[in-house]
């Protein structure tokens, strides 16, 4: 079945390209969901005059999303995760933690845009990459702290009330 794709789809087309589908994958998920037009021959002549509007809007998509990739560029999060001695995480950070660390920085930025190649499992820097648009991708850098336990913040006082015991004994 031939369509005419209303926007992107991943691993299929860019907006306005005219594909052949199983006719299956169009009627229940293409055209319900509003990816897609038939291509009818009223339609292919719709088709070419929301061409050239959609170059102008791409246009401005791509400008906004290099402003929002220069703002990840000059930003730095910061996340405290509890973690073993050995520096490994109990657990992974995840793309909605980022997302909400983002939202928190006021960039309201989808957690499905956030792309983690491989799972964070250590404490350190990380650099982590944003799929803001299909041209544009941009980066941030994640600082993965390590939380302070109750057990070591009690041990950490009891060493310091030891310390000054001693010095009360000591004069």
């Amino acid at each position: 079945m031939k369509i005419i794709l209303r926007e992107h789809v991943d691993h299929l087309g860019e907006r306005g390209d005219i594909v052949s589908v199983a006719p299956g994958f169009a009627r229940n998920y293409l055209l319900p969901k509003g990816y897609a037009y038939e291509a009818t021959p009223g339609n292919l002549k719709q088709i070419e005059h929301k061409r050239r509007a959609w170059a102008a809007v791409e246009g401005r998509e791509v400008a906004a999303a290099q402003g929002v990739a220069q703002q990840l560029a000059a930003a730095t999060l910061t996340l405290t995760k509890k973690a073993g001695e050995s520096g490994t995480l109990y657990g992974s950070v995840t793309n909605a933690e980022v997302a909400e660390l983002l939202a928190r920085r006021g960039l309201d930025i989808d957690r499905r845009r956030i792309v983690l190649e491989e799972p964070i499992k250590s404490l350190g820097e990380h650099e982590v990459k944003v799929k803001l648009h299909k041209k544009v991708t941009g980066a941030l850098k994640l600082q993965v702290l390590a939380e302070e336990s109750e057990a070591q913040s009690r041990t950490d006082e009891d060493r310091h009330e030891n310390r000054d015991e001693q010095t009360r004994t000591d004069d």
